[in-house]
């Protein structure tokens, strides 16, 4: 790419959000060798040929971000999708914790950076971006005894002048703290003061309601999967047959757009069962309200009963 030139002004990806600027008439070349360079911790570019690759659906982390591309080698230096879906997933149970609005744009940028066709190598992060990410993040990966990684150094990052990834502009740190965790509540979560009166209010409205045990959750582009442990007993179901069964063979639970919400039924060590309320949309049952019981088992088998016998 020798000599070529491109007149870059705002390139958008349209659909995460991000706007990437830059002068008019910046080489490629030039892009490469300075912005890129200088920000791989264990990958040489200039032996291993930059490719893209879809991001997988099974890439929690990252798929459903806002492009479909991803550039290989990575940022962090992962030269095949299956490593850097891997390093990635560990990193999913942060952006859960809300510390920063841009946790999930930050990681993304460097486990799996977007492929732009008018470039020939990973745009990195803002150096005021990953600023803002460590400032929020690093207190609560501390709390678990986990230091910012030496990869993610953001002084290695270009302060601004140079092509990169910036927060949003109104991006700010999300205190995270036992009073402020959990006020920005995903819609299916009910406070655990109105969760009875709720679900016994949406009950009949439900296509489905369940009894049932946590078994995982992890995320998937922007929603929750939730996979119940054990066979769920099932309260109400306002549907065909086949699609009950359909559905129960799946025994996949949704709660959509999770990535920066909190819900109380699925926070810490999540033992006892759960409540669940939802409808089915496009093959899945999507939550429409969850609820983590707290009371006794036979206060439970009478709550139960008291719904049931509802007349819908």
């Amino acid at each position: 790419m020798a000599g070529r030139s491109v007149a870059l002004s705002v390139l958008v990806l349209a659909s995460s959000g991000l706007v990437f600027k830059a002068d008019d008439d910046i080489k490629l070349d030039e892009v490469a060798a300075s912005v890129i360079s200088d920000f791989v911790t264990s990958a040489e570019f200039g032996t291993t040929r930059s490719v893209c690759k879809p991001v997988p659906s099974t890439m929690g982390l990252c798929h459903g971000i806002g492009y479909e591309a991803l550039r290989l080698p990575n940022l962090l230096g992962h030269d095949s999708v299956k490593e850097a879906q891997q390093q990635a997933a560990a990193w999913i149970p942060l952006v859960s914790k809300r510390c920063h609005s841009d946790t999930r744009k930050f990681l993304c940028s460097l486990f799996a950076p977007a492929c732009l066709e008018e470039l020939s190598a990973a745009v990195p992060p803002c150096r005021s971006l990953c600023a803002a990410v460590r400032d929020g993040c690093l207190p609560v990966m501390s709390a678990f005894g986990f230091p910012w990684p030496e990869a993610f150094n953001c002084s290695r990052f270009p302060a601004g002048e140079e092509l990169c990834i910036p927060g949003a502009e109104d991006a700010g740190r999300v205190e995270v703290t036992e009073k402020d965790r959990g006020i920005v509540l995903c819609d299916a979560c009910s406070p655990a003061s109105e969760g009875e009166s709720d679900i016994q209010k949406n009950f009949c409205s439900s296509q489905f309601a369940f009894r049932l045990q946590m078994g995982s959750s992890s995320l998937e582009g922007v929603d929750l999967r939730v996979v119940p442990q054990g066979r769920s007993r099932i309260l109400r179901w306002e549907g065909s047959e086949q699609e009950q069964q359909t559905a129960m063979q799946q025994s996949i639970l949704w709660l959509p757009e999770a990535t920066n919400c909190s819900c109380q039924a699925l926070e810490g060590q999540v033992v006892g069962p759960l409540l669940a309320l939802g409808n089915m949309q496009n093959g899945r049952m999507v939550l429409f309200r969850l609820m983590k019981w707290s009371r006794n088992e036979k206060e439970l088998k009478k709550f139960i009963r008291k719904l049931t016998r509802q007349p819908c």
